[in-house]
């Protein structure tokens, strides 16, 4: 990347999308979940229309973590190596933020997604591991999500206050700052100062700070109900390390009374504020009454979460899939058999991988069910292991299941289902087999997401505010099971489209659920309805995978996420 061509992107405004995770490639592990790959596949998108978009996230010199399981499951976090030289150019400008009344000096390293239709998004890292920075301040960048409260505040001034800096002084005219979740919240209090009026032109030194001018600027999109995904900060720990950028009672009023509330932030200082599926939005409305809160449901990047071979099945069938997912819809044109044969090959890789992995054999013959998640108790991994006399009696010779997935390091109940899903696949190793695949990642997504034949989720209501990983399986005609929450509720048609778990949701709070109806339900249609249409049907079966195909994947993409938010959000 050479500075000239940094000049040519700067040439028109831009859309300036931030997010404290971006999952672009496996070998550059700067995500640690689905809020990072869920900024991939926005971008990646955004290179496909040719959208006039720039990114800004954090380089996470060391990752969030490589994960190891012992025999018994339990969990070692190990920092990952990587050299963002070999993937990325380091740019000349450096800026400057200040924390804890010293100045902090923040360079960029340039990444470049760039797509076959020619459209490019460039994404800069932010980088406080440089010379003139204290040992301790070098390291603010290093971790994605690490360390404490004071290490989260630190990092969210480099990404909101030093991504507004740093795309100023690479001299981009943004039209629209877009934040994906309120990690970078305080970007909103650099653009008041920026637009600060003249203290002698206003009567009330309230209407220094020019709300209305910021929030024109500012898009705000909320990802989860859940009450850990909004970084609240004590204001004398954020007094001490942000200083006085704006008076502490304008703060109070924009961030909230008993706390500096990123969240709060994002939606005082936006024009546009959207959930990430309808029922989200409910609840959001819910949780933040008096906010015109928006619904754009996520979508995934069609063309990086469809397996090879399914890739070559729609480059036969469906030409220009890929940048037009609404070709989905024909998917009744492509022959059963190929189909059948395409998920087969998936499948093989998978269990092969499984095997090299774990030493568990399965066989291709055998149902398969995939479980792939962050490792949190509200995602109910463990649901089906409500009843294991029940599972073990309709599950024998019929059944296996492989997980995958990552616990937060400081979430000892998310360890803690690890190990229990350890403890009962010893148990049941006779009579179901199971997996459980170490080190979660996005190339482990794709091989589980295209390589299962049903796949299973299973969140406490109304806590999954959409989840994208079942958008990916039905991009592969995987079918789905699951509990109606987030864009399930959007994409489900019972029996067509794959299978409900539990009641109706009715739910806008975030009370606890029955788990014991659930897990009934989830038991009478693995044995009654699922396994027999599985074994019995197979005209059946590919019919409902043809489905998933032409109703979930040709509108669960990205491409119609990204118009959706061009429309509503970006052209306001």
């Amino acid at each position: 990347m050479n500075i000239a061509c940094l000049k040519e992107l700067t040439k028109e405004p831009k859309i300036a999308y931030f997010s404290m995770e971006i999952g672009i490639r496996n070998d550059i592990p700067t995500y640690s979940g689905g809020l990072g790959v869920l900024a991939g596949d926005t971008i990646r998108t955004g290179a496909d229309l040719k959208l006039p978009m720039v990114a800004v996230t954090l380089i996470s010199k060391k990752g969030y973590f490589r994960q190891e399981l012992d025999e018994n499951g339990s969990q070692r976090e190990h920092p990952v190596s990587w050299e963002p030289s070999k993937h990325m150019t380091l740019l000349p400008a450096k800026i400057a933020v200040q924390i804890e009344d010293r100045q902090v000096i923040v360079q960029a390293w340039q990444y470049n997604v760039e797509s076959l239709t020619r459209g490019c998004v460039p994404i800069f890292f932010l980088d406080t591991d440089v010379e003139e920075n204290t040992a301790e301040d070098r390291e603010i960048t290093s971790y994605l999500y690490g360390g404490d409260m004071a290490y989260r505040l630190k990092q969210e001034i480099v990404l909101g206050i030093g991504g507004v800096r740093m795309l100023h002084e690479l001299e981009f005219e943004i039209k629209k700052y877009h934040m994906n979740e309120g990690h970078s919240g305080l970007l909103t209090i650099e653009l008041l100062n920026r637009f600060k009026r003249p203290i002698e032109d206003v009567w009330d030194e309230k209407l220094v700070w020019d709300v209305e001018r910021v929030k024109d600027l500012c898009v705000f999109t909320t990802h989860t109900p859940v009450e850990a995904g909004h970084d609240k900060f004590p204001y004398d720990l954020a007094c001490k390390i942000l200083g006085e950028l704006i008076p502490l009672k304008v703060l109070q009023e924009l961030g909230g009374k008993d706390g500096l509330n990123m969240t709060r932030l994002g939606l005082n200082l936006s024009e546009f504020i959207n959930g990430v599926a309808k029922k989200h939005t409910e609840v959001s409305r819910n949780m933040f009454p008096g906010y015109e809160i928006s619904a754009i449901t996520n979508g995934v990047h069609t063309y990086t979460w469809t397996c090879d071979s399914f890739k070559n099945l729609y480059d036969r069938y469906l030409p220009g899939w890929a940048n037009e997912p609404e070709l989905f819809v024909r998917v009744g044109r492509i022959p059963d058999e190929e189909i059948w044969n395409a998920h087969t090959e998936a499948k093989k890789a998978l269990l092969n991988y499984v095997r090299k992995n774990t030493g568990v054999r399965m066989d291709p013959d055998i149902l398969t069910i995939g479980f792939a998640r962050r490792a949190t108790a509200y995602k109910r991994a463990d649901l089906i292991f409500s009843n294991i006399k029940r599972l073990e009696r309709i599950g024998l010779g019929k059944l296996q299941i492989v997980f995958a997935g990552k616990a937060h390091p400081k979430d000892e109940q998310g360890k803690k289902l690890i190990e229990k899903i350890f403890s009962i696949k010893e148990l049941l190793k006779s009579k179901i087999k199971m997996a459980y695949i170490n080190d979660y990642d996005m190339d482990i997504a794709l091989k589980m997401i295209s390589g299962v034949d049903v796949w299973l989720n299973t969140p406490m209501r109304p806590r999954e505010a959409s989840g994208t990983s079942g958008m990916k399986a039905a991009h592969n005609g995987v079918v789905n099971f699951s509990v109606l929450d987030g864009w399930w509720i959007e994409g489900h048609i019972e029996g067509f489209t794959g299978w409900s778990i539990g009641p109706n949701p009715t739910e806008t709070l975030l009370i606890d659920n029955m788990d014991s109806k659930d897990a009934n339900d989830l038991y009478c249609k693995l044995e009654k309805t699922i396994i027999p249409l599985f074994y019995n049907d197979r005209h059946g079966w590919i019919r409902m995978m043809q489905n998933a195909i032409g109703k979930n994947a040709y509108y669960f993409n990205s491409h119609r996420m990204m118009r959706r938010y061009v429309t509503d959000a970006y052209i306001r």
